[in-house]
């Protein structure tokens, strides 16, 4: 198993810890590098700037994804570890000061299930970190400094569930690599969004559209219904059609064509662009069948939300 030891602010760590956010963007300020060490499931710590040289928390990495700031800000909120997205795009010219761009494009490195550490169980950076790494370095449990550090971590995890008198099952979870984890892993909804998005190669499931800040990622069974957030559980939609297919006014069918209800043109007496998709397959689809619409999912809101 590999780790990635990345720096950070620490006011971003404070607000993060303060607000115990479910789930975090770990934002850098150019999306030009994607980020590749290592595979979803994968631990992703925090260390703090020098001469703050400590290991204060981290999470499990779900997914890179270039994104306008506005998007991210959009999907994750506060998660950023920022405010406002006013605060966010600040943040990311002190990085960029040649960028006046309004709505600057950003690497978020999306993980789930973080945790944050007192400060009074901060952990010592590793002796192999370099003073000169500015971004990050990984570790491999194979190797002795890497089975340390993970050990370590695991064990400050078990002393604060004890302290804080919370169960330790699942506190070290056994890392579930790759799609596995994508789907199994307690994903939130920012997560959701960036892994729909993408699995849709942002484009409208429907239309086909291309332009990002109007795409939506659409749960098929509500989270709030316990629907979960999973891939296969979702569509990339233009925000009209998200708007209509949660009325159920729209809907796709489990073999993955579009039907639209008579009922949106005798309560609008309107509806001519939406009837002209009806019964036509969805235009865009996920290359890989785990993201594919799940069946179950979709006749769930063919029989609890579709207005037939």
């Amino acid at each position: 198993m590999k780790i990635w030891v990345g720096v950070t602010d620490k006011n971003w760590f404070r607000s993060l810890r303060a607000s115990r956010a479910d789930e975090v963007n770990f934002w850098q300020p150019s999306g030009s590098r994607q980020f590749r060490a290592i595979q979803p499931g994968e631990p992703f710590l925090f260390k703090l700037h020098s001469p703050d040289n400590f290991i204060v928390g981290g999470g499990f990495f779900v997914r890179y994804s270039a994104l306008p700031a506005s998007l991210a800000w959009d999907a994750f909120g506060t998660k950023n570890g920022v405010t406002s997205q006013d605060e966010l795009i600040a943040r990311v010219r002190r990085y960029r000061r040649a960028d006046e761009s309004l709505d600057p494009i950003i690497g978020c490195n999306v993980l789930a299930e973080p945790f944050f550490l007192p400060d009074s169980a901060w952990i010592p950076a590793p002796t192999s970190w370099a003073p000169n790494i500015v971004q990050g370095k990984t570790y491999d449990t194979a190797a002795a400094d890497g089975q340390e550090l993970w050990s370590t971590v695991q064990a400050a995890l078990r002393r604060e569930a004890v302290a804080d008198g919370a169960a330790t099952d699942g506190i070290s979870p056994e890392t579930r690599y790759g799609d596995e984890y994508l789907v199994r892993g307690r994903l939130g909804q920012g997560a959701f969004r960036v892994l729909v998005t993408d699995a849709y190669q942002r484009r409208c499931a429907v239309t086909g559209e291309k332009t990002l800040p109007v795409l939506e990622a659409a749960h098929i069974k509500p989270y709030a219904l316990l629907g979960p957030h999973r891939v296969s559980n979702g569509l990339l939609l233009r925000s009209d059609l998200h708007k209509l297919f949660d009325l159920g006014y729209v809907t796709v069918t489990p073999d993955l064509r579009l039907e639209v209800s008579q009922k949106l043109r005798t309560e609008w007496q309107n509806g001519r662009e939406y009837y002209a998709y009806h019964g036509q397959p969805l235009q865009v689809q996920p290359v890989d069948s785990i993201n594919r619409p799940g069946v179950e999912f979709l006749e769930w809101h063919n029989e609890h939300r579709f207005r037939a």
